[in-house]
């Protein structure tokens, strides 16, 4: 007597916009979803993230486009200034095609997630959704995963989908150690909230650079408020992490003669509710999938935030591995291998870091600072911008599938 298969059962691990726009995905089409998050609510602000070329399009598809536009930051574009405040150069949003530092459509990653959320809760199917929760030890076999939470609760999943983060416990679980697979690019990188200082120019990113480190500040949804943006060259030191007496050190030490807004930053820092601090790090993994585990968002390829495409590879991702999945809910391991090859391409050019990555973003000398800055100001020149738009649209000719 013929059985009918039984429902498939997802485990997603991680509620950021990797996780909830894969299980978003997923519950439209009638897959049974759990989502597991260790941190006891949604996070909040964060950085502003953009949506352009075929991350922009995902938006669309997926229907969240009127859910963005409430959250919308105005960004007019970039500024580059000096230790007094002075504008080296300026780009416009609109200078490079919308694919300059800002673009058309910013927002933070906060609000992203929650247009996510929300549109999760709209949606009819069979979700189960844990704050509060995570991953705690994996065994699998052929056909599905034995997951013990780390509640102690232990559960059977036909696919996990591990997209928590750049430091993943999945990937660990599944995979192997984290060294195995990350790369140190050569810095740190820290954001946070601060009361906007007075004369930053509104609606616009301002930057500015020292060697070795280099300090922003971007508008927020808020105008009461904006997004500190620290980039540090410094060689890497793992006693770091976790350690946020120390990351401040290490920032107020490198930021301590940088002129412009940078104490304003510095003394603001002491009491921001959202201090960020991590490594800049890329993730290569030879496989996207190890049996019933499967990884999204930067848990299988983190760029890291030099690349400007984390949410970008997050949507996309995200996309696929769930129009894969629905198209043969049947053959998981078929449907697994179809979102890798699919998406190599696209991950490939959005994982290449701008300009040479944090050496030229972040000289280590006054004279390197002086040739970054006069650089930057030939890019924006009349005779540059072709060439710059060419090389900024690096994932524009990307065919995203339809499912």
């Amino acid at each position: 007597m013929n059985k009918t298969p039984a429902p498939l059962r997802i485990l997603v691990a991680g509620g950021g916009i990797a996780g909830n726009a894969v299980a978003l995905q997923l519950l439209r089409a009638g897959i049974r979803t759990t989502v597991v998050e260790r941190s006891t609510a949604p996070r909040p602000g964060g950085q502003a993230v953009d949506l352009r070329g075929p991350s922009k399009e995902v938006i669309e598809r997926m229907g969240l486009m009127t859910g963005v536009g409430k959250y919308q930051l105005h960004e007019e574009g970039m500024s580059v200034v000096d230790r007094t405040g002075r504008d080296v150069y300026q780009m416009p949003a609109e200078m490079f095609d919308g694919n300059g530092p800002v673009a058309e459509i910013e927002i933070t990653r906060g609000d992203l997630n929650r247009v996510l959320l929300d549109e999760l809760d709209t949606v009819t199917g069979e979700l189960d959704y844990r704050y509060g929760e995570w991953i705690d030890a994996l065994t699998q076999d052929d056909t599905g995963v034995e997951v013990r939470f780390a509640s102690g609760d232990t559960e059977r999943f036909d696919l996990v989908i591990g997209a928590d983060g750049v430091h993943s416990a999945t990937r660990r679980l599944a995979f192997g150690p984290e060294e195995k697979y990350s790369t140190y690019l050569g810095g740190y990188m820290s954001f946070f909230t601060i009361p906007t200082p007075e004369g930053v120019r509104p609606n616009w990113m301002t930057m500015h650079a020292v060697p070795h480190a280099a300090v922003g500040i971007r508008p927020d949804g808020d105008p009461a408020t904006s997004k500190a943006i620290i980039t540090l060259r410094t060689d890497h030191d793992p006693s770091l992490r976790g350690d946020v007496d120390a990351q401040q050190r290490l920032i107020r030490t490198m930021l301590a003669d940088a002129g412009w807004l940078a104490p304003t930053v510095l003394a603001a820092m002491a009491d921001t509710t959202d201090f960020y601090f991590d490594e800049l790090a890329r993730i290569d993994l030879p496989t996207l999938t190890a049996g019933r585990v499967t990884l999204l968002g930067d848990s299988a390829f983190c760029g890291s935030p030099m690349t400007g495409m984390g949410t970008a590879m997050a949507l996309v991702g995200a996309y696929l591995l769930a129009g894969e999945i629905a198209s043969t809910p049947d053959d998981l391991p078929t449907a697994l291998k179809r979102y890798e090859e699919k998406a190599t391409p696209f991950l490939a050019k959005a994982k290449e870091m701008p300009g040479g990555g944090i050496k030229q973003m972040v000289p280590t000398s006054e004279l390197g600072l002086k040739m970054m800055l006069t650089i930057g100001k030939l890019m924006t020149t009349r005779l540059m911008r072709p060439i710059m738009n060419r090389m900024l649209a690096k994932t524009d000719d990307y065919t995203l599938p339809t499912y």
